[in-house]
């Protein structure tokens, strides 16, 4: 599994507690940006013709950013 930006900076800053509400709300913020950021990046670098709905950019998202319960 690769680690995004989001996942190195929450591991490099231990003394967060991310369980506080308003860091909990600021990291989901962020990480859904950077899905976003990323999907993106995988779409234009496909093509819109052959996936117009993001439907593989999300799929690659997922596997490499999202492991299965068995990779963790």
């Amino acid at each position: 599994m690769k680690q995004t930006a989001i996942d190195w900076l929450v591991s490099e800053l231990p003394t967060v507690d991310w369980d506080d509400p308003y860091y909990k709300t600021k990291l989901e913020v962020a990480k859904e940006m950077e899905k976003q950021q990323i999907m993106k990046a995988v779409y234009d670098g496909m093509g819109r013709n052959f996936d117009p709905n993001m439907g593989r950019a999300e799929l690659y998202y997922n596997e490499t950013f999202n492991p299965t319960d068995n990779e963790k």
